[in-house]
């Protein structure tokens, strides 16, 4: 018998520039849903659980068995990131000189 102390777990890696990092599908899916709306975001992923009787229950049942539609999705939310950030420095004023 030793007197050793277990050792720590590893620490999970910080991934400061992804923006996905830390957040759940669930998030994903509702913030999009917020705002394209379920119909805009039938057009933008093609797949039925957001065309017929969307909800958010039934999509994250089908994304997460669904590697090909999650990616669409998560990069489909990448992408309203860059437009939401693009919108946001548009409105700021310039810098004085």
């Amino acid at each position: 018998m030793t007197d050793e102390a277990p050792a720590p777990a590893p620490a999970k890696p910080v991934q400061p520039r992804n923006p996905l990092h830390g957040l759940t599908l669930e998030a994903i899916v509702t913030a999009l849903a917020d705002h394209y709306g379920w119909e805009h975001l039938g057009e933008l992923v093609p797949i039925r659980c957001f065309a017929i009787d969307p909800s958010v229950g039934s999509s994250l049942k089908f994304l997460r068995k669904t590697p090909w539609a999650r990616e669409k999705v998560e990069s489909l939310y990448l992408f309203m990131l860059r437009e939401q950030r693009r919108e946001q420095q548009q409105q700021q004023p310039p810098p004085e000189r």
